[in-house]
């Protein structure tokens, strides 16, 4: 009796012992991935910023800039993608909306960005863009991969329409999170104006016949949680110039605008909450239950040992005395 419950228990404990590091290794990078129909927004805020006023070309002093952005993925998109590209995809339809203190419209910028849902990786397909132009996103844009490095990685900036690297700075505890920062300068570089201008009338062409150009520089900054990958802070050190041609009279260049581009707190909070949930879920595929797997597998081992070994004992103790006979004499 005690052999045969020892060997369930030996089955049992190889069973879950290779359980283990397939949950790992097989089973959470085909499991783990950003849901296609993600929804979230984000507001931002830039206190005493500086703000072109494109009526009198003029830059002024304002106390808040705001930027909502949103990213809505595309179910529809994303389905049909997968078609072709033979692997789960995910599309985001971003929005980047700036509103001076007036709330009235600084500018309009939307997004569309295909990665692959499993790895973040850029996917390349029809409708991928920046403001309406075609682009061929390479490395990261908005999300890390899960179990992120700690080492440097690749960034596109939308501005820009470049990737450069964006380096790791180091790891800190932000709000009792421990986070890897990162960091990523763009240095000064002529970019489009935007397809939606702030003044009724005035187009990206239109400028573009006064000879007036747009450049761009900013240092953006984002502390991300490893395990799954999200940011739950970011900030921007952002300027915008204006240079040369006759829209600037006798001026070489014009602020449009500077600010130092951060969270607003309720999202922060909102962040915070919503990223160390998520890490509960993916650590339980990396973590939790592959260890606990092994440690069971471990301790049915044990149990299936040592009963064999009461079984022996068993069996040893109850053997018979060998019996002597007494000599028959006649």
């Amino acid at each position: 009796m005690h052999r045969r419950a020892g060997l369930i228990l030996l089955a049992f404990a190889v069973f879950f012992a290779a359980l283990s590091p397939l949950t790992r290794w097989y089973a959470f990078p085909r499991l783990a991935k950003v849901p296609a129909d993600q929804y979230q927004d984000m507001v931002l805020v830039a206190k005493d910023a500086t703000l072109l006023d494109y009526g009198t070309m003029t830059e002024r002093k304002v106390p808040q800039v705001t930027i909502v952005q949103t990213l809505k993925g595309n179910v529809e998109a994303s389905e049909r993608i997968e078609k072709t590209a033979g692997r789960d995809v995910v599309v985001w339809d971003g929005l980047s909306y700036v509103q001076g203190p007036d709330g009235e419209m600084v500018s309009k910028i939307p997004e569309r960005y295909i990665f692959d849902a499993h790895t973040q990786e850029p996917v390349h397909a029809r409708g991928e863009m920046a403001d309406g132009d075609p682009v061929r996103r390479e490395g990261l844009e908005f999300k890390w991969p899960f179990l992120t490095e700690p080492r440097d990685y690749e960034y596109f900036d939308a501005q820009a329409r470049v990737t450069a690297p964006i380096h790791y700075k180091g790891t800190q505890d932000f709000r009792g999170v421990e986070v890897y920062y990162f960091e990523q300068t763009i240095p000064w570089t002529e970019v489009p104006f935007p397809r939606i201008m702030p003044v009724e009338g005035i187009t990206r062409e239109t400028v573009a016949k006064t000879g007036t150009t747009r450049w761009y520089t900013t240092v953006r900054k984002f502390w991300v949680e490893p395990v799954t990958g999200a940011p739950v802070y970011g900030e921007e050190i952002h300027k915008e110039e204006l240079r040369g041609g006759t829209l600037l009279g006798d001026r070489e260049k014009v602020t449009a605008f500077a600010g130092h581009v951060k969270m607003r707190e309720d999202y922060i909070e909102h962040t915070v909450d919503l990223v160390t949930s998520q890490r509960v879920v993916v650590l339980l595929m990396t973590s939790y239950l592959p260890w606990g797997f092994l440690g069971l597998g471990l301790l049915l081992l044990a149990l299936a040992l040592s009963l064999e070994a009461r079984g022996r004992r068993a069996g040893g103790s109850g053997a018979q005395e060998p019996v002597t006979s007494e000599p028959v004499t006649a």
